[in-house]
């Protein structure tokens, strides 16, 4: 049974147009996968704490020496990672934050982040360990930022992927929805041009 992630991140919840996406194209996922099943992640309504050192001790502790207080922070993660791995598709809905992701999805990628479980290091260097998988990142911005020096965002949010293993990556823009009506409405049946032509079956 094919599985989709949707990880959800603006705080406007319901009204955040990186949401809004994201759940567009989930609805049509789901509709072209019935037998399929969707598990949501909303950083937003169920925000993880941020990491600490009582949980980079747990992480790095090993598990035969933790303390019942370490093997509770470590549930989280594993819990996290788990659903992770076992997704075939990931769709995260990225609202841009001062020039930047939304703090609860740092804090995400910080427990999703865990040396000997989703990456390691080799002789020749780091190795994602989370493969297989096809990411779709639906990116809004109010203003105009794909492809200019300041979209921070973009490579930030690659390079993570990346590292963990995940290099399928694919991104959808909506930008300019704080430029005016026009802007908006143009960027937007820009993205979800983009979310319809994803999942349209390829003639042979």
């Amino acid at each position: 049974m094919k599985t989709l992630l949707l990880i959800r991140s603006s705080i406007l919840l319901g009204d955040g147009q990186s949401n809004r996406l994201a759940d567009r194209y989930a609805a049509a996922w789901q509709n072209a996968h019935p037998e399929g099943r969707v598990i949501v992640r909303d950083l937003a309504e169920n925000p993880l704490p941020h990491l600490d050192l009582a949980r980079v001790g747990a992480y790095s502790t090993p598990a035969e020496r933790r303390t019942p207080e370490q093997q509770v922070l470590v549930a989280q993660s594993d819990e996290l990672i788990t659903e992770l791995q076992g997704a075939d598709v990931v769709a995260l809905g990225l609202p841009l934050y001062n020039f930047g992701v939304p703090s609860t999805l740092k804090a995400y990628f910080d427990h999703v982040a865990r040396a000997g479980v989703t990456f390691r290091y080799t002789a020749s260097g780091p190795e994602g360990l989370v493969k297989g998988k096809q990411v779709i990142v639906f990116a809004a911005r109010g203003g105009l930022y794909q492809g200019l020096p300041h979209d921070t965002q973009t490579p930030f949010v690659r390079n993570f992927l990346g590292f963990l293993g995940m290099t399928d990556v694919r991104f959808v823009h909506a930008e300019g929805l704080a430029m005016g009506d026009e802007p908006r409405a143009k960027g937007l049946q820009a993205a979800e041009a983009q979310i319809d032509a994803l999942l349209e079956p390829v003639e042979a």
